[in-house]
């Protein structure tokens, strides 16, 4: 990742907690921002080690909707955590600092394109059909661990392909 991009981002969350500090008028502790979010999650707030965590492949691919909805919503869970304590990831707190400090709206995903971050996957099917496991979730069951389905709830089975 391009040096420019990290100090871009960097300084977008300044601006994020300055527009929170003066909304709020309360002064808030700088996260570290780092950038080592992996897989299809855009980004993470470490809670209690005041961290912002971003992806760095997706941030390469999706710069301005990192800079418009990424770092406020991960902000704004550690800004949630630091005036109302433990509450709901995207409850009614997070929602509110959301829509009041940036005008967003309290969205729990992203929409991006995740394919060039997306795992291989392992066929299993279950009573209402196919459903593809990660390869660490497979490696999971080979040593014991049941997934079940979320719409049937029985237990998912490698396909016979697999088998």
């Amino acid at each position: 990742m391009q040096n420019d991009v990290k100090k871009t981002i960097t300084q977008h969350v300044e601006i994020c907690y300055l527009i929170a500090e003066e909304q709020l008028r309360h002064v808030f502790p700088r996260p570290e921002v780092l950038f080592t979010q992996r897989g299809r999650i855009a980004g993470s707030a470490h809670l209690r080690k005041n961290e912002l965590r971003l992806n760095p492949i997706l941030l390469e691919q999706n710069k301005t909707q990192f800079m418009d909805e990424i770092v406020p919503h991960e902000i704004c869970h550690l800004l949630a955590y630091q005036l109302y304590g433990r509450v709901k990831p995207h409850g009614i707190e997070w929602k509110a600092l959301m829509k009041n400090l940036y005008g967003l709206p309290g969205k729990a995903t992203h929409n991006m394109d995740v394919s060039s971050v997306s795992q291989a996957t392992v066929p299993y099917h279950c009573a209402c059909g196919p459903v593809s496991l990660t390869i660490r979730r497979h490696n999971k069951t080979l040593k014991g661990v049941q997934y079940f389905c979320r719409r049937c709830k029985t237990q998912l089975k490698p396909s016979l392909s697999m088998q």
